[in-house]
């Protein structure tokens, strides 16, 4: 019996899945946030914990897990020395190959074929697969990067609801909800700022989304730049030569009824998910894929 492992380590989560040849799920794992920001031993630790959530729950000895190939995504792994890093680290695997977060969602996206993937979730980046070239467009980290995503809107929140209690734009019920949870308090905001991580923005997104179905005009407004940001994404993806563009990612689906009609219509869905990305890096044979619905951070 031949074992794939998949690791999926987002801003917001961690997620593995372990399968055998034919694809069929034997364990799974979730874990907490596991960009390489984290640090390192911290990072190693989530890894190790969803690694062991899947084997456990497959009922795999040691023995076995010695076998497995393993196949793992992970948020910053571009920075400089990371892969370095990860390489070191120990598991207990006959094979393992690393990647973007970007890149599994885009392998799974289209089954390993050529195509591009837009991820809008705490963060957001395009993956681009041009024959055989491979290229990633954004996802510089937040706050200089990150356009349209879930930490940008809880951004800009943020910045809204503290120009409110100055008296330096309207109130409005997005307003009062953002600074309902520091009473009001300026001081209370900006001390929560000076220690805020981008999943903690990113937890305003779907507030930000609420209010804006609801006509909020400063919810509105935000949800409509970001709307904007991902257009443009989807413009270059095309022009940079793609032959489709998925979207994935927490944010995507609530963010696509903002988008323009014609964008819309030359997207396609995803085929698999990135778990399913990162059992096609470890080796898993595409034919033993099944369809599933794409969920990315």
């Amino acid at each position: 019996m031949a074992y794939f492992l998949g690791i999926d380590a987002g801003g917001s989560h961690c997620r593995s899945r372990l399968v055998d040849e034919r694809g069929t799920i034997l364990g799974t794992g979730e874990s907490g946030p596991a960009n390489t920001r984290i640090g390192i031993e911290r990072l190693h630790a989530v890894l190790s914990e969803v690694v062991q959530q899947a084997i456990s729950a497959a009922g795999l000895d040691a023995a076995q897990a010695a076998t497995i190939r393993a196949g793992m995504g992970i948020a910053g792994i571009t920075r400089t020395g990371m892969r370095e890093q990860l390489a070191a680290l120990p598991f207990p695997f006959a094979d393992i190959i690393f990647a973007t977060d970007a890149a599994i969602a885009n392998l799974g996206a289209h089954a390993g074929a050529e195509g591009a993937t837009l991820i809008i979730g705490t963060g957001s980046i395009a993956e681009v697969r041009v024959g055989t070239t491979s290229f990633a467009i954004g996802g510089y980290g937040f706050p200089i990067s990150d356009e349209g995503s879930g930490a940008a809107l809880g951004l800009s929140a943020m910045r809204h609801a503290l120009r409110a209690l100055d008296g330096r734009s309207e109130v409005t019920a997005l307003s009062h909800a953002v600074t309902a949870g520091f009473g009001h308090d300026t001081a209370r905001a900006v001390a929560w700022m000076d220690a805020a991580t981008p999943k903690d923005y990113a937890a305003f997104a779907p507030l930000v989304m609420d209010y804006a179905e609801n006509n909020d005009a400063i919810a509105r407004s935000i949800v409509e730049d970001a709307a904007q940001h991902i257009e443009r994404f989807i413009e270059t993806i095309f022009a940079r030569g793609a032959v489709r563009c998925a979207l994935a990612g927490g944010l995507a689906m609530r963010i696509k009824p903002w988008l323009r009609a014609r964008t819309v219509a030359r997207l396609t869905d995803a085929i698999a998910d990135p778990l399913d990305g990162a059992l096609l890096l470890a080796g898993l044979s595409a034919s033993a894929l099944p369809t599933r619905k794409t969920h990315v951070d």
